[in-house]
């Protein structure tokens, strides 16, 4: 069979099993509040959803664009996580194309299988956020350079600029790309002058982007200098960096040294037979870690491995090069010996995944999914369009999505800056106030699937109905003022501490702080 011909079936059943295990994970993981966010935002018109992104929060405006498209569309949820679906698939083949292009078409195809496994690409597969789109226009991004670099015109380079441009609407992270990808141009020294042309008209057509990136760092006070209490020093980022590649493969622990090592052998084959490649992937990781080396982060930004996802094909292709130079050795015996190392690898990585998020091959805990839907109908058959709700909680979801006409304002949480002016932006009188308490989350210390109704002082004050672990608390009186709202969530958000509410303490402190605010 000719060996472009193998390249595409092995491409094709690759992508398939993908699609078949994330469509299989689709609705198993427990809706998350960054869902609920993008949803709610997307309820408003295209512009308010574009002005709320550029201007208030920053972030991702591509990703909140398909999220304004689901909900007009009639979408919610599900609909939601089959845009991450469809992204993290399609960009299974595009890893086959860039092992193909950088390496050879039996070394694509068997990063693309391995990346595939990662708890990378299946837990952000499902996952309603940005992290596959990034993934995707990343990858195209990559594929357009080298394009342009090999063979040079307009065109190539054009099209380099508008995957570019795609890429920075997907994820704020997009300007390390953007930098390596530039330090790569510089290192090569081919076509400089075109590249050079080419990103001075991205930087200029994408300023919005740059806009709400701005934004986003002000938001989480994110700065140069070093010193930050998350990264800031050579021995935390590499630290990061071992966290991201065990992310990136089977693990931490027992997996890592293997793993690196293996990666390490990749690194030095490719030394030797195509040294550009490793300049590029040098250039992938060098930027990040400058970065990271420099900047000052707060808690709430300390980068995590999704925000590297644009590395992770990278990663997958020093894994996959040994492994293919193994199978070449000796065939059959050591191509036998090669696919059992590669079988070996994925059953390890998807080990990891369940490991990592349980709850992505698990689902819900028996009777969470009821409760949260029962809740959601409560909330739903006693609502008001006046109401004020603290936090994108997924209870709030489930409300919106039995009955479109629950409405309501929601308040951001964790940001005191932002919740502050959004609650300036809701004019007064107020109305009641609705919060949930929820003792199954992750950031508990102890995750519960049961919680007692416990209400403020005075218990005459509110209303509140216990389903399963979400206590759900509503005031029977609108609160009038700004302050009145404040100080009656202050009080609700004790009654989370006590009850050992992770987000509770957290969201108590932000409520202190946008009080100072206003």
């Amino acid at each position: 069979m000719h060996a472009t011909t193998l390249f595409w079936a092995g491409t094709a059943v690759v992508t398939a099993a993908l699609a078949g295990v994330l469509g299989w994970f689709l609705r198993a993981w427990p809706p998350h509040e960054d869902e609920a966010l993008a949803l709610f935002v997307g309820r408003g018109s295209l512009g308010h959803v574009l002005r709320t992104v550029l201007f208030e929060r920053g972030g991702a405006p591509l990703h909140f664009a398909f999220a304004w498209a689901i909900v007009h569309l009639g979408g919610g949820l599900t609909a939601l996580r089959v845009v991450s679906l469809v992204f993290a698939v399609a960009s299974a083949p595009l890893i086959a194309l860039l092992g193909r292009r950088l390496v050879d078409p039996t070394t694509g195809v068997v990063a693309a299988l391995l990346a595939s496994g990662t708890w990378a690409l299946l837990f952000h597969g499902i996952y309603g956020r940005m992290y596959s789109l990034f993934l995707f226009t990343s990858l195209l991004s990559f594929l357009a350079l080298i394009s342009a670099l090999d063979t040079g015109g307009r065109r190539r380079f054009g099209l380099w600029g508008l995957a570019v441009l795609a890429m920075l609407a997907s994820h704020p992270y997009a300007v390390l790309v953007v930098a390596a990808q530039g330090l790569f141009i510089l290192a090569r020294r081919r076509r400089v002058r075109a590249a050079a042309l080419t990103l001075a008209a991205v930087g200029v057509v994408g300023i919005p982007f740059w806009w709400a990136d701005i934004v986003l760092r002000n938001r989480f006070d994110v700065g140069v200098g070093g010193g930050g209490p998350q990264l800031g020093s050579p021995t935390s980022v590499l630290h990061y960096f071992w966290w991201v590649s065990g992310d990136f493969s089977a693990g931490h622990h027992a997996w890592s040294v293997p793993v690196l090592l293996l990666a390490l052998i990749g690194a030095v084959l490719l030394w030797r037979r195509r040294r550009e490649v490793v300049v590029l992937i040098a250039c992938v990781v060098a930027i990040p870690a400058l970065a990271f080396m420099l900047a000052t982060l707060n808690s709430t930004a300390s980068p995590e491995a999704r925000h590297l996802i644009f590395a992770l094909p990278f990663f997958s292709i020093l894994l996959a090069v040994p492994l293919v130079e193994l199978a070449r050795v000796r065939p059959p015996l050591t191509a036998a010996l090669a696919l059992v190392a590669v079988l070996i690898l994925i059953v390890g990585e998807v080990r990891w995944a369940h490991e990592k998020t349980p709850q992505l091959f698990d689902g819900d805990p028996p009777g969470e999914a009821q409760s949260r839907t029962a809740a959601g109908a409560w909330l739903a058959a006693g609502n008001r369009s006046s109401d004020v709700l603290l936090g994108y909680e997924p209870v709030y979801l489930r409300a919106w999505e039995q009955d479109r006409s629950f409405a309501g304002h929601v308040l951001p949480r964790a940001d005191p800056g932002l919740l502050a002016s959004t609650l300036e932006d809701i004019r007064e009188p107020l109305g009641r106030g609705v919060w949930v308490l929820d003792a199954s989350d992750t950031t508990n210390a102890t995750e519960r699937q049961t919680i007692p109704l416990l209400l403020p002082a005075p218990g005459s004050a509110f209303e509140g109905r216990v389903y399963g672990p979400f206590l759900v608390i509503r005031s029977r009186r609108p609160l009038l003022t700004r302050a009145r709202y404040l100080e009656v969530s202050e009080d609700v958000m004790r009654v989370g501490v006590r009850l050992g509410i992770g987000d509770a303490d957290i969201n108590l402190r932000t409520l202190l702080r946008a009080a100072s605010r206003l």
